[in-house]
């Protein structure tokens, strides 16, 4: 099948099927006569492997190191419950995160009745002040970034 056909079947756009060939995630197809890439069933599975591990929020490295795993079938398992485990880990940091940070929205959000002019805005006031280093969750402090990625949409 062409490129257009796996995208078609996978969901995946042909940008993002290049983008894994060049990555190294994805195989590179053979080549018709015509220089058309010509993918298979293998492509098929593999790809959906790996947007079935995009949609769990794993890295490339993560995905790398499993498709390792599935492309040598005699390796110890228990490389894939580790790397889970630590993903999970840091789902938990994330959430943990997420959750401080509701909690400073809605204090912010406390701070202002929503009528009134905005120099008189309790939210615009508190933004104007320095943040509180505890106002930083830790788990973010030790990550080194102060925003969840992919919060306000896809990357």
């Amino acid at each position: 099948m062409k490129i257009g056909e796996l995208a078609k079947l996978t969901g995946c756009p042909v940008e993002t099927i290049r983008y894994y060939e060049r990555e190294g995630l994805l195989p590179e197809p053979a080549r018709t006569g015509g220089n058309y890439r010509q993918y298979d069933s293998a492509h098929v599975e593999r790809l959906s492997f790996i947007r079935h591990c995009r949609s769990l929020d794993m890295t490339q490295e993560e995905i790398r190191i499993l498709l390792g795993l599935r492309d040598r079938p005699e390796s110890d398992c228990g490389t894939a419950n580790r790397l889970i485990d630590e993903h999970l880990h840091h789902v938990e940091v994330r959430i943990a995160e997420l959750q401080s940070l509701r909690q400073q929205l809605q204090d912010l959000r406390a701070r202002c009745s929503g009528s009134g002019n905005s120099e008189d805005c309790g939210i615009l006031r508190e933004l104007q002040l320095p943040a509180e280093p505890s106002a930083v969750p830790e788990a973010c402090a030790e990550a080194g970034h102060l925003h969840v990625p992919g919060v306000h949409g896809r990357h």
